[in-house]
């Protein structure tokens, strides 16, 4: 009987050592093979950072890469690194949305440099400046002035020629006949309900300036198509923050005219470089599509693009 309990004993610390055994020789391997994927995986983003910088923006380089490197490396390594080749917008639809949330935010110390990126990934003047004056109902003309004036000065340094060829559409007697069928366009005759339900002393602005300015003189506009500037509407009041009603209907808008929460979820995300990493906004931005999202068919026709309650 104490035999046998002897032998159980030993074969039992025999396994023991033998477990032990293997679990100090397999730690150390294991440690080492986690520590070279997460080498791996920071190698990979920073040379996709250094690819994507490249591409977009050439041997420039900040005027802070000198005096503050590791800053500048967690930027580039965040959007060129990560941001950049997420979602289902390709390079031109990218510089776009960069530009505009730039704009909306007053970010105007990278305008330039994202100037020279638009124009290097195949992007138009004509589609850049459009771009920036769809900013002006939303940002108001000062701000729109201050991004554009740089604009005209990398375009100035490549010899492009200002003015460019108008893009206008409209005439005075037009501009709102024109303005209504492409708000209509986008938000359907939900609109006609508003026009009858605003009051008397409101008409100037909810009618007549939001049809007339806002979606004649501007989204009737050649350079874009419809479907771009309702996205770049999108992101523009997006990086204003404290517009959730209006982020709200612009989303419905983009469903509307054929975008999908896909590509506007990588607008967003993509903005997230030109609205300073603000994601706090970002964040909120993807909640209101979330929200919209699940929302039924009834709901969603209610939401209309007048400034107050939805969207302009």
């Amino acid at each position: 009987m104490k035999n046998c309990q002897t032998a159980r004993l030993a074969s039992f610390l025999s396994a023991a050592l033998l477990m032990f055994s293997l679990t100090v020789h397999s730690m150390p391997a294991s440690a080492a093979e986690s520590a070279q994927n997460s080498e791996e995986k920071a190698m990979n983003r920073m040379q996709r950072a250094e690819k994507n910088r490249q591409k977009f923006l050439g041997d420039a380089q900040s005027s802070l890469a000198r005096t503050d490197p590791e800053l500048i490396a967690m930027k580039e390594r965040l959007l060129y690194g990560e941001i950049v080749g997420r979602g289902t917008l390709n390079d031109r639809q990218r510089m776009l949305v960069t530009l505009v949330a730039l704009a909306a935010s007053q970010t105007l110390e990278d305008m330039k440099a994202h100037t020279e990126a638009a124009l290097r990934v195949g992007l138009s003047p004509v589609e850049i400046k459009e771009a920036l004056y769809q900013c002006a109902p939303y940002i108001g003309f000062p701000k729109t002035e201050s991004a554009v004036r740089l604009v005209n000065e990398v375009f100035a340094g490549k010899g492009i020629a200002l003015p460019g060829r108008s893009q206008g559409t409209v005439t005075e007697e037009s501009r709102f006949r024109d303005g209504l069928a492409a708000q209509k366009a986008i938000f359907g005759d939900a609109i006609d309900k508003m026009h009858a339900s605003t009051p008397e002393g409101q008409k100037d602005i909810m009618v007549h300036y939001l049809s007339a300015f806002c979606f004649g003189d501007m989204y009737t506009r050649g350079g874009l198509d419809l479907k771009t500037r309702e996205l770049l509407t999108f992101c523009i009041i997006s990086a204003l923050g404290g517009c959730e009603a209006q982020v709200r209907a612009h989303a419905q808008g983009n469903a509307n005219v054929g975008n999908s929460s896909v590509p506007m979820k990588a607008a967003v995300s993509d903005a997230a470089g030109g609205i300073s990493r603000r994601f706090a906004l970002v964040r909120g931005c993807l909640r209101v599509l979330k929200r919209a999202a699940q929302e039924p068919p009834a709901r969603k026709k209610m939401w209309t693009p007048g400034c107050a309650g939805s969207a302009c």
